[in-house]
């Protein structure tokens, strides 16, 4: 069961990040650009998250996660404090 909310949740981030790239494509705002690339760091930590535990639960890639989650969150952040200039 929980190999499956792990497959869930990569392909809502996913999902979320197509879905805001197409609304950058319409509307150029920078936010949804920067939303977009957080969301698909995301979906990455996710896909890293169900290789970790699933596929090769020998292997230790929680670090590889964190960082790969605090890289997302930090493009999020420049894009929050590029677009309020």
């Amino acid at each position: 069961m929980a190999e499956f909310v792990y497959v869930l949740c990569a392909l809502t981030s996913m999902a979320c990040a197509v879905l805001l790239v197409n609304g950058y494509r319409r509307t150029k705002a920078g936010l949804l650009f920067w939303s977009a690339l957080c969301f698909a760091g995301f979906a990455v930590n996710n896909v890293l998250l169900f290789v970790d535990l699933v596929l090769v639960p020998s292997v230790d890639l929680g670090l590889l996660r964190s960082g790969v989650a605090l890289a997302a969150m930090m493009v999020l952040l420049y894009g929050l404090v590029r677009e309020s200039r």
